[in-house]
Parts: structure tokens; C-alpha cells; sequence
């Protein structure tokens, strides 16, 4: 696709104002709305609203049988407070879009318009805004949604920019390619007392302290292979803020994380039994509750091909890369379809995902583009 398509300007205009106006997950109803109404000027032959949350999702359906390609971008932004000084920066205090996720949707948008002028000859094209992928909710709630039974593909593809990769090249392999993460909360129940008489209390000081300094040392290995497991303490709080009370409260939270999903499980087992064994040294009660639980991703060779045929059309430099130590809730769909996720360069010396001055590169949209329609042109003409 030319960077010279007549609907770029437009699509360039869009991912600006979404990326002014960013939503963190689930909250995305402004930024949904925006979506649909756009796409619903594409003249899909359907479309969905409301999916898993705020997800959006648009069909074109050719005139003969034929497979379902499933494309998907994601809606939300991040609690993360933006420091650019460009003149779409957000304008939402805390928020800001310092992932991409506005550019992946600039890209499927764009997409659409192409979609508008020129349906698949067979088969189906299913365009997928989804909700809440940085929590790791977004796709499990969308799959979960009775309406994806109408939606459901043999292929689904998606991409992420990935700053650190030279611009517009692309990384593309088979098998693993983000880890398994899930955010672990630990909760230490113990009975305040005056500070002046601790002893008449249980305080978890001790244990919490023993904890930040265990934890991590369930990790194991910093290349990303079979063995590769990782535990980041990345929150602790002790009791009140207050110099008259011994605590009786503490939390940690650590984010587990490991290449395949088997693994978390042990390290899981692990990391609970050393949290059952101090809270019982220390005389605590103890929870263990889990949230932002991400899947392992795996890429499908069929799918792969495919995507390497494409980037092959389209002139685009591909190598195989490595796996992302970071996750991402595309995988959940590889239970329903041959799938595969590409990552496309945003540049060597760009601002990384998640840093308060990152901001998608405008001129990525055009190249994301043309890969998703030569990849559904080829299978669906």
C-alpha cells in the first residue's frame, strides 16, 4: 500500500485525536465510539459493538465460501503520565497512549477504507478493536462474548511496533513470542498495636522484608528459553501511614513471568509455598490472589507463512528476531485459529513501549497496512 493512499492524511488525523484522548483499559467508551462510527462509513457488511466491554468489530463478506481472516488492534492506553510536547498530546491527565495502540488501530482503520473499495472475493475479513489488552482481560472477555460464535476465524493476525527494531523492518518467527506473566498480590494479615507497646500486636515487617528479598530469587536465567523464569517485586506496602500504630497489613506484589505457559505454572506452586511458609513462620494469615494473568503467545508456522508472503510482496525486510520478554493477550485467540503477531520497527533509537515520551510513528501505518491486505488479498483474493 503506497505511502501516498488517498485516506492516509485522514487516518494520520484519527490516530492523533485517539492518541489525545487515550482511555485506559476498560474505560474505552469514548475512544469505541470514535472507532465504530468510523467504520461504520466503511460499510461493513456487519458490524459488532459492545464486545467483551467496549470492543469493535466490523465483517466484509465475499460472494463465495471461504475462510475467516480475524485482524486485531487494541483501544486502550496507559495509567502513565505523557511528557511530549507534540500538538496531539494527551490532554487526559495520567493517560496517555505510550504503547502503540493508537497506531495499531490507525492501521486497521486504514485497512477498512481499503476493505470500502475493493470486499475479499470469498471468505470473510473481520476487523477486531479489542478492549483491555493491557490488563489481559481484553481477549478472554471477547472470546467469552456470545457473539464471537459469529465472529469466529481461521486465521487471526495482528502486529505490534517494537522501538529497538530498526524502522519498518520486521520481526517474525514460529512458536513462543511473549512470555507468560501474571500479576501475584500477596496479602499479610497480622493485629495492629500501639507503636509504644508493638509486642501486644503481630506485625508482618519481618515477613514482608523476607519476602522482597526472596521472591526474586526464583528467577532463573536472562535468555528467554524453556528454563527462563522471572519474579519482579514491583509493589510493597507496610501498614498505616501513621507513627502511633505498629502495622498489622502488608502487600507485595510480584509479576511472575515465563516463556510458555507450563512453566508459570510451577513457578506459581513456588512462589505460593514460599509465601504459605513465611506468613506461617510469622504467625500471619496470608491471601494470594492474581490479576492481569496473561497467556503465553505462540505464533502458528501456517500463519507465519503467510505473513512472510506477504512481507515478501510488499518489500519489507523480515528475520526471524526472539521471543518479547514483555506479554500480550493475543494468544487467547491462537485457541480458535491458526495465529500469528508480527513486530514492525519503530526505530533503533525510539523511546521504548510504556516510557512517558513515547508516540507511534505516523509513517508505520502505511507499512502495517499493506501487510495485512496483501496477507488477506493473497488468501481471500
Amino acid at each position: 500500500m503506497p505511502a501516498s493512499d488517498p485516506h492516509l492524511t485522514e487516518i494520520v488525523a484519527l490516530r492523533h485525536l485517539l492518541h489525545a484522548h487515550p482511555e485506559v483499559s476498560n474505560a474505552e467508551a469514548w475512544t469505541a465510539g470514535v472507532i465504530a462510527e468510523r467504520l461504520q462509513a466503511c460499510g461493513p457488511d456487519e458490524m459488532f459493538t459492545g464486545l467483551g466491554g467496549h470492543g469493535v468489530a466490523a465483517m466484509w463478506r465475499g460472494r463465495a465460501h471461504g475462510p475467516t481472516v480475524l485482524l486485531r488492534s487494541e483501544l486502550d492506553a496507559l495509567p502513565i503520565a505523557e511528557i511530549g510536547n507534540s500538538p496531539h498530546r494527551s490532554r487526559n491527565a495520567g493517560v496517555g497512549h505510550l504503547c502503540g495502540h493508537d497506531g495499531h488501530s490507525a492501521i486497521l482503520m486504514l485497512l477498512a477504507h481499503r476493505l470500502a473499495e475493493r470486499g475479499p472475493e470469498r471468505g470473510r475479513v473481520v476487523l477486531l478493536f479489542q478492549p483491555a489488552e493491557e490488563t489481559g482481560e481484553g481477549a478472554a472477555r471477547v472470546i467469552d462474548d456470545p457473539r464471537f460464535a459469529d465472529l469466529t476465524p481461521d486465521y487471526a493476525l495482528s502486529l505490534h511496533n517494537l522501538p529497538g527494531l530498526p524502522f519498518g523492518e520486521v520481526a517474525l518467527r514460529e512458536g513462543p513470542v511473549n512470555c507468560a506473566s501474571r500479576g501475584m498480590r500477596i496479602v499479610l494479615t497480622g493485629r495492629t498495636a500501639h507503636a509504644s507497646m508493638p509486642w501486644d500486636g503481630i506485625s508482618p515487617a519481618t515477613a514482608l522484608a523476607e519476602l522482597i528479598e526472596a521472591l526474586p530469587q526464583l528467577s532463573q536465567g536472562r535468555e528467554l528459553d524453556e528454563a527462563f523464569r522471572l519474579a519482579t517485586v514491583t509493589h510493597a506496602r507496610l501498614g498505616e501511614a501513621a507513627f502511633g500504630i505498629a502495622p498489622g497489613h502488608a502487600e507485595v506484589w510480584t509479576t511472575l513471568r515465563t516463556l510458555r505457559d507450563g512453566s508459570m505454572e510451577a513457578l506459581r506452586h513456588e512462589a505460593e509455598a514460599l509465601a504459605h511458609r513465611t506468613a506461617s513462620k510469622h504467625g500471619l494469615e496470608l491471601a494470594v490472589t492474581y490479576d492481569d494473568v496473561f497467556r503465553h503467545c505462540e505464533n502458528h508456522p501456517e500463519a507465519v507463512r503467510m505473513l512472510q508472503a506477504a512481507l515478501d510482496a510488499e518489500g519489507v525486510k523480515h528475520s526471524p528476531g526472539l521471543p518479547m520478554f514483555p506479554s500480550e493477550d493475543f494468544g487467547r485467540f491462537g485457541d480458535h485459529a491458526r495465529s500469528a503477531m508480527f513486530f514492525l520497527g519503530a526505530g533503533v533509537d525510539h523511546p521504548r513501549l510504556h516510557n512517558p515520551d513515547y508516540d507511534f510513528p505516523d509513517a508505520l501505518i502505511p507499512i502495517g497496512a499493506g501487510v495485512f491486505e496483501r496477507a488477506v488479498r493473497d488468501l481471500l483474493g
